[in-house]
């Protein structure tokens, strides 16, 4: 098909080192079939390996697709030749799921389990676990709630969406870490992590309640007495809309009980939007935050190379 086309056909890629074809066989193909002497050619500067990854990715998005199977091989040999490189770029590259190169990492199959760090598809190194990061990043919103993103991020050494994870697992009153990036030192006793399907007794549920609570006011002390939100209409606005939270957790149980049975259909799908409502200004905020530091990077690094 490719040789009965009348357009020129794109460019293949060849490893310069050893003249081997890494993307465009069937484009070669072709020409020869054309009876071409000469065909339009991309140089692959790199080693082997590296060519071999830049090969799977090409032929991941164009071409005859490859097999879950050439696909899963492709990314255990890349995890072997290249073990510092995160899950989510290999899946990239191979066109496989996170959790799938993850399970094939676990496996055995180009597992380097010694390693701390990886890089990841922005090129930036990440630790493996990250609870350390966590904890840190975690003391720093305790100590400075109105700290952004990236500052957090920077002190505690992880990337701005963990900072962001860290905040939001600490407004709802659970642990910075997740069960799963914890040592099997630091987790949770039994009584408080209960089997998969267990139902916590309702001594357990209050004192959830109660955590979530205390850490909720102390965030929002630390809001109140920032000159920068209760000096101006619109934080002072934010901050009475966050207060009413505190009169929900103390009167939930009352609230719940002088509900009329009929009204709680329709008052639930109203909370859960007034929620929705909350995230989406929260995403909002983040977005806010990240584009006005980049913007402040941008200035700066102007004033630096003038």
């Amino acid at each position: 098909m490719l040789a009965q086309l009348e357009d020129s056909l794109p460019p293949i890629t060849v490893h310069r080192g050893t003249m081997r074809v890494v993307d465009g066989v069937h484009r070669l193909g072709a020409a020869k079939l054309r009876g071409a002497t000469e065909i339009n050619v991309v140089f692959f500067e790199g080693t082997l390996e590296e060519a071999f990854a830049h090969a799977v990715e090409k032929n991941v998005r164009h071409g005859l697709p490859l097999t879950v199977q050439e696909r899963t091989d492709a990314a255990a040999r890349i995890m072997t030749s290249h073990p510092d490189w995160s899950d989510r770029r290999v899946a990239c590259t191979t066109g496989l799921s996170r959790k799938t190169v993850a399970q094939i990492r676990r496996t055995g199959l180009g597992d380097h389990s010694g390693q701390t760090a990886r890089t990841g598809r922005d090129g930036r190194v990440r630790p493996v676990n990250s609870a350390a990061g966590r904890e840190q990043a975690a003391q720093v919103l305790r100590e400075k709630p109105s700290a952004s993103l990236r500052e957090v991020a920077r002190v505690a050494g992880i990337s701005p969406s963990t900072v962001r994870d860290v905040r939001d697992r600490i407004a709802n009153g659970d642990d910075p870490v997740p069960v799963r990036g914890q040592s099997q030192d630091r987790c949770h006793p039994a009584a408080e992590t209960a089997a998969p399907g267990a139902v916590r007794t309702a001594a357990q549920q209050h004192q959830r309640m109660a955590v979530r609570s205390r850490r909720y006011e102390t965030l929002l002390h630390g809001l109140r007495n920032d000159p920068s939100v209760r000096l101006t209409e619109s934080g002072r606005l934010v901050l009475r809309l966050l207060e009413t939270r505190l009169i929900l957790v103390g009167e939930r149980n009352r609230l719940i009980q002088g509900i009329p049975h009929h009204c709680v259909p329709n008052l639930s799908v109203a909370v859960r939007q007034c929620a929705e409502a909350w995230n989406e200004f929260a995403a909002q905020l983040e977005t806010h935050e990240l584009a006005e530091e980049a913007a402040g990077g941008e200035q700066e690094q102007s004033r630096c190379d003038g």
